[in-house]
């Protein structure tokens, strides 16, 4: 199955229970992104689904081990699986965090089962520089790096978060996924201006953008808490955000994600129809979609 460069790319985050559906169907969508931890075995049942996938379509390798905004060295190891498994499949994109996930104690890596916030400083910035910089070298490719969700603000901050990832672009020169969803977390949270962030964001280097849904609780205050959950459809907030950035950067490669709680691969495609629509809509143009 061949898919025009001219269409609109639309993807969505790869689940076995949907390999099936997608196998019989063939669904008008133009990447599949994967979790890297995921396949950093050598054989067996994924890489044979990956594998098929990878023969129609493009793939988007997205990780979450590689803890970059820690304060220690790079995990070594990790990072050659991931080579490896870039090596091997030859994605479209690579990406990950800009966050922290492990903590080496005396060389016994503690890995921790979040994605937690850094403080935006000078300190932070260049650790975060010269591990964005390794791993460009290693892999011997851009890397995309992600805007977090976040609840709270670090005391100690000493910039915000689009100076520090502005600044962390032009050292290394690394792409960037705009995590629509993130930036609605974000603003309603710490009480910012979710329109005035994307007027800042550095558009010109995004090369993906996400968009997945949240659950909402509430805080000390009985003030509303978002929480980046990926168990749900994407809110109409969020699908705002998204018009708002197409509109001002054009098309870009979008990903539906959705990890939690997942539904049956027609609603899941649902969902990235939607996408393709509202970044059609933005540029006057319409889509027929494919039943699958």
């Amino acid at each position: 199955m061949q898919h025009k460069a001219n269409k609109p790319k639309i993807g969505v985050g790869f689940k076995p229970e949907h390999y099936a559906d997608i196998a019989a169907a063939q669904p008008d969508l133009s990447f599949f992104e994967v979790h890297a931890e995921n396949y950093m075995g050598d054989g067996g049942p994924p890489h044979a689904m990956l594998r098929a996938l990878d023969e129609n379509y493009d793939l988007s390798v997205h990780g979450v081990g590689l803890s970059i905004g820690s304060d220690g060295p790079l995990d070594r190891p990790h990072l050659m699986r991931l080579k490896k498994l870039v090596d091997r499949y030859q994605p479209k994109l690579v990406s990950e965090h800009l966050a922290w996930s492990s903590h080496d104690t005396e060389r016994n890596m503690l890995f921790l089962n979040d994605l937690l916030p850094i403080p935006y400083t000078q300190r932070t910035l260049n650790r975060v520089v010269d591990h964005v910089n390794e791993i460009q070298d290693t892999l011997g490719r851009t890397l995309l790096m992600e805007n977090p969700s976040t609840y709270v603000a670090f005391s100690d901050t000493e910039m915000d978060e689009i100076s520090f990832i502005t600044e962390m672009q032009k050292r290394t020169d690394c792409g960037l996924i705009l995590d629509v969803n993130n930036v609605h977390i974000s603003a309603n949270n710490q009480k910012l201006d979710a329109y005035e962030y994307l007027d800042r964001f550095p558009l010109h280097a995004v090369g993906e953008i996400h968009l997945a849904g949240h659950a909402t609780d509430t805080d000390d205050d009985d003030a509303p808490l978002l929480i980046d959950s990926h168990d749900r459809q994407v809110a109409p907030p969020v699908w705002a955000l998204y018009r708002y950035v197409v509109k001002k950067a054009g098309r870009r490669p979008t990903l539906i994600e959705w990890d939690n709680d997942v539904p049956d691969w027609p609603t899941l495609y649902a969902e990235a129809n939607a996408a393709r629509d509202a970044m059609l809509n933005e540029t006057g143009e319409t889509a027929d979609h494919a039943l699958a």
